[in-house]
């Protein structure tokens, strides 16, 4: 007998792993399906195990790869296997992605594309959990200066202050808005409060020189949009 011992059998997911990192850096994950980019997110996160499992229970779980990457921390971390690490890797990627939305907007006319406006919107707000009020505040070529957050509630209600929509306009040097928010309902059938509270932010912007483009709402599947509906 030989006194050297044998190397233990290298785990099959490791070349299972770098095939797929192959495959992503030949055309950027293109042809690959959710599970798989997911999984390469979550084996940043967890080197030493096998986390296709993993991926496609997340999927299974939030419906779908945007759903995973838009999912509250505290719902994440309810799935077993997903700890602090895993949590931090999704919420970078999404945050990575919006960063690249918000730069590509700033590029361009943000209102001159109404379907690259849907577009940014939806990045921002189609899958989230719980409502959430933004503001996008453009120059006087209809550029976007800023898209900014300025309320998040819960799954049906976000508070919003008009006098804090307008103020902030004013400090950005914008001349002109959208406003924005989502339904995690899925539904984005204007409520009366909606309108309502669009009128408010209206009448507030007008009163200072600020134009109010639209009011947007973003649904899972579809969005509406006040001034198409007449009820600006």
């Amino acid at each position: 007998m030989s006194g050297k011992a044998e190397a233990p059998d290298k785990p099959h997911h490791l070349d299972h792993r770098k095939r797929l990192r192959e495959r992503f850096l030949r055309d950027d994950g293109a042809a690959m399906p959710d599970y798989e980019l997911l999984e390469l997110l979550l084996c940043l996160a967890i080197p030493r195990r096998d986390v296709k499992p993993l991926a496609k229970t997340l999927l299974q779980r939030f419906k779908s790869f945007a759903g995973v990457l838009s999912a509250e921390p505290a719902e994440l971390e309810k799935v077993d296997g997903v700890g602090e690490a895993a949590v931090a890797a999704l919420k970078l990627a999404r945050a990575a992605a919006l960063r690249l939305t918000e730069a590509t907007a700033k590029q361009r006319d943000v209102i001159g594309s109404h379907q690259a406006l849907l577009d940014h919107c939806r990045a921002q707000l189609a899958h989230g959990a719980t409502e959430e009020f933004r503001v996008l505040f453009l120059d006087s070529k209809n550029g976007l200066i800023a898209d900014e957050r300025l309320g998040r509630g819960t799954v049906n209600h976000a508070p919003v202050y008009p006098r804090e929509v307008v103020k902030r306009a004013l400090e950005l040097g914008a001349v002109a808005l959208i406003l924005v928010h989502n339904h995690p309902s899925g539904d984005p059938t204007p409520s009366d409060d909606d309108v309502a509270m669009t009128r408010e932010v209206r009448a507030a912007a007008e009163a200072l020189g600020l134009t109010l483009h639209d009011h947007l709402i973003i649904g899972r599947h579809g969005h509406a949009s006040l001034r198409a509906l007449g009820r600006l």
